[in-house]
């Protein structure tokens, strides 16, 4: 079994109830089908004899009101289950992007994984119903051959010599249609991928004035798409213009042949036209390749979320973190990321209860270690302790509890702001706590200003991104956890406003450990302890003010002489 049929698999188990009844209802509506020409026929039959026909005409018309009945049943148990399915999908897909963390989640562009959550999640859906739609279309041609066996074997025979043909056709059209969608919907993708991009630096874009330029990089690969959209027309026009020519040669054959024995006294009138319309029935083949393409667009659409779920989930243990003070380790840590060593044999032990800036010039690995530190992604040599338990032990909530984060661009979850302040592990902190850090983090005052205060939804208000910094720190400083990690969190603040929410975070009543990653010189010289990175190594771990004698060091803030508040 394919990954893709196992992720389809588990939307179809999950909609077994429906998916059955929906496989019953298509299953009556073919037989009702394929009952309708024999009841015809049969009508038929008796008023050209002149016999009574009020039982048979009542039988035909109680077989077309089940058929109205059953394609309304059938309409609404395939819309249900397409949508319960679909949830089920998308349910699955985003729960699996967040066990595997920030790290894994970038293997796809942020556009491309939009489209697999929304619309291909959404093609996938139709699976459950593309199944028992495509079981129900098979069952009309081999109920339709039947029916023709049944009536006169020299009919069916007459039908199988061109049988061979159009299992032809339906082999090439599944083949030529699977190709074509996956190049499609990996094409969309990437333009879905470049267009988020796009969106993210719109300022940038038109700041710098390159819209149209932009716009034919995202657009690069439309021509692409198009000639595969069009591919896929012809692939199945072609198919059914095939279908067309041998169908109609097929049923004439059937016909011709019905007539000759219609001549001959072996056939009567109506079973003539009960014959006719069981050969179109058994050679539905255009039937066939409208749901034999929806299942295939929903096979290859599966195939794309199975991708994602192919990309392993973090490992997590179940021992609880003792009590502690928020010791951190790092142990031989190294951390490969796009072929580049970020993190490099890694040593590093920071004191439960200390403050420890991480200080070094741009990419020598300061918001990998941060990101390692809390277990958002994983080394891939050596391992991170908190408290003396390796993260990748340790149970997973009470990790979360235990490590709260900062970071450059915080995303504004929660509703309000109070909310947004709030958001984290259950329970979430009392209004008065959220007001007090908020007070922290200097983002009181203007929250203050707004009509509604801490109950404004985050949606209507426009933050500049200070703002949405000191909220972001807010969080964190509400955070009740014992080890808290800002990454470069301060990054769009003032000096002013950072030094005061550098004093909160350092004199606060907040206890436990605390893990900066900074940029500027005042910010180290405030905490206990520097991490000097360099290249990915730990360069040293001393204190600002002796760190600050070695000129290499001063460069990384591109500083001359100490500052007086150094």
């Amino acid at each position: 079994m394919t990954p893709a049929d196992r992720v389809l698999r588990d939307a179809l188990r999950h909609q077994a109830v429906r998916a059955t009844l929906l496989a019953l209802v298509t299953t009556a509506d073919a037989a009702a089908v394929l009952l309708l020409p024999a009841a015809l026929g049969h009508t038929l039959d008796l008023l050209l004899a002149g016999e009574p026909a009020t039982a048979a005409l009542t039988g035909a018309a109680a077989l077309l009101a089940a058929l109205f009945l059953l394609d309304a049943v059938e309409t609404v148990l395939t819309g249900t289950t397409t949508a319960h399915a679909t949830a089920r999908l998308r349910t699955r897909l985003i729960g699996h992007l967040l066990a595997v963390g920030p790290a894994g989640a970038a293997r796809f562009s942020r556009g491309d994984l939009v489209t697999r959550a929304t619309a291909l999640a959404a093609q996938s859906g139709t699976a459950p119903g593309a199944v028992a739609a495509l079981l129900a279309s098979c069952a009309l041609p081999l109920g339709g051959l039947t029916a023709l066996v049944l009536i006169d074997w020299r009919l069916a025979g007459t039908f199988l010599l061109g049988v061979p043909l159009l299992a032809l056709v339906l082999r090439a059209f599944t083949r030529r249609t699977g190709d074509t969608v996956e190049r499609y919907l990996r094409l969309q993708g990437e333009i879905a991928g470049r267009f988020t991009e796009t969106l993210a630096g719109a300022r940038s874009i038109a700041a710098a004035g390159t819209l149209r330029r932009e716009r034919g990089r995202v657009l690069a690969a439309l021509p692409e798409l198009s000639r595969e959209g069009h591919r896929l027309w012809r692939v199945q026009g072609r198919s059914n213009a095939q279908a067309a020519v041998l169908v109609p040669l097929l049923q004439t054959a059937v016909v011709a042949t019905g007539g000759l024995l219609l001549v001959a006294g072996e056939l009567s009138v109506g079973t003539l036209l009960a014959a006719t319309r069981y050969a179109a029935l058994a050679a539905g083949i255009g039937v066939l390749t409208g749901r034999l393409a929806a299942l295939v667009r929903a096979r290859r659409s599966g195939a794309r979320l199975a991708e994602v779920h192919a990309v392993p989930v973090a490992p997590h243990g179940t021992t609880p973190l003792p009590p502690g003070p928020g010791r951190l380790e790092l142990r031989r840590v190294s951390a490969v990321r796009g072929g580049r060593t970020v993190l490099d044999g890694v040593d590093l032990t920071v004191p439960g209860g200390t403050t420890v800036a991480v200080v070094g010039r741009s990419g020598s690995g300061k918001s990998e270690l941060a990101r390692l530190a809390g277990k958002l992604t994983e080394p891939d040599h050596g391992e991170v302790l908190l408290d003396g338990v390796p993260l990748s032990e340790a149970d997973p909530a009470a990790l979360r509890r235990a490590v709260g984060y900062a970071f450059e661009r915080p995303a504004l979850l929660g509703g309000t702001l109070a909310g947004t302040i709030g958001f984290g592990p259950l329970p979430p902190p009392d209004p008065e706590r959220i007001t007090r850090a908020a007070r922290a983090a200097c983002a009181d005052t203007f929250v203050r200003t707004l009509p509604h205060g801490y109950d404004t939804p985050c949606a209507d208000v426009p933050l500049s991104g200070g703002e949405i910094q000191r909220l972001g720190l807010a969080r964190a400083f509400a955070h009740r956890g014992r080890l808290l990690i800002l990454d470069d969190a301060t990054s769009s603040l003032d000096t002013a406003t950072e030094r005061q929410v550098t004093e909160a975070l350092l004199n606060g009543d907040r206890s436990g450990t605390r893990l900066l990653v900074a940029h500027r010189a005042a910010t180290a010289a405030r905490a206990d302890l520097v991490a000097w990175l360099e290249a990915g190594r730990l360069r040293a771990l001393a204190p600002h003010a002796r760190l600050w004698r070695e000129p290499d060091y001063r460069a990384v803030f591109a500083a001359g002489p100490e500052p007086a508040d150094v």
